[in-house]
């Protein structure tokens, strides 16, 4: 199972910066002619710090579009920009860590998924995309504590998300009652997610419920496009369940959607 299978465990939505702008009024002096007041003209303008944040709105704004059209280095300009006046954005730090995982940099991805997580210990979110990251780079057993954390936190929206990957990763990292527990919790949560999905078809395979993880993986492919890897632990249920012709159908699947995968022993390479 791939970390990343089904773009749940990075599936990264930056948040643009909050907060109401506040409005800096100022008074001018009173005007008399003749005993009589005359009347007043209020100028209104933006305090510097409601300018900026402002300003580092827009950017974002920008450089999210320039992620999304792919051009990274002209995204990378505009975040750089709100680093430098706003250093502990835990937003402008996650969009950076997103811009360096798409060119490859996973090791500069990690830094700034971890300054945005440390910068915003009560975001669940930034919480979960480090947490993400860790599992993902041969970190399983570490990624868990900030998972926890992202649980912890009291406005996470979106819990099933890292129920699901601290499931799937205790489930990587040997923690198999630990897995059992968080995708199911994920799953009551929501039903659909593609990643609780595939890891508990994972974890039964592992317990040998072969029906059970026949009955799981078959969700999950329902659930989102089928990966490589969940087509080739289908069809090793199939030949556990002594299905040849399912398990063959499996096989054509693989060799047809992902040419470019290793074929050696796709029937018996996972056998717990």
């Amino acid at each position: 199972m791939r970390l990343r299978e089904g773009g749940w465990l990075l599936a990264l939505a930056v948040l643009l910066l909050g907060g109401c702008s506040r409005l800096t009024f100022i008074k001018p002096k009173m005007q008399r002619k003749d005993g009589e007041q005359i009347a007043q003209d209020y100028q209104v303008s933006d305090s510097p710090a409601t300018k900026r944040r402002l300003a580092d709105q827009q950017r974002m704004a920008r450089a999210t579009q320039r992620v999304q059209s792919g051009d990274f280095d002209a995204a990378e300009r505009e975040v750089k920009a709100i680093l430098k006046s706003s250093p502990e954005s835990a937003d402008a730090n996650t969009l950076m860590a997103v811009i360096e995982d798409r060119r490859g940099r996973s090791e500069q991805a990690g830094a700034y998924y971890r300054r945005a997580a440390e910068l915003a210990p009560g975001n669940g979110g930034v919480q979960n995309n480090y947490g993400a990251w860790l599992c993902g780079n041969g970190f399983a057993a570490e990624s868990l504590v900030w998972f926890d954390r992202a649980l912890a936190a009291p406005d996470y929206a979106t819990p099933a998300s890292a129920l699901a990957n601290a499931g799937g990763c205790a489930l990587k990292s040997g923690q198999y009652e630990r897995a059992e527990r968080d995708l199911r919790q994920a799953l009551a949560l929501e039903p659909g997610n593609p990643f609780a999905l595939g890891a508990m078809a994972e974890s039964e395979f592992h317990h040998r419920r072969y029906f059970e993880a026949r009955a799981f993986v078959e969700r999950r492919l329902a659930a989102a496009p089928a990966s490589a890897d969940m087509l080739k632990l289908a069809s090793q249920i199939e030949e556990r369940l002594g299905d040849r012709t399912a398990a063959s159908r499996y096989v054509q699947r693989l060799r047809a959607e992902f040419p470019g995968t290793v074929e050696a022993n796709l029937g018996g390479n996972a056998v717990p």
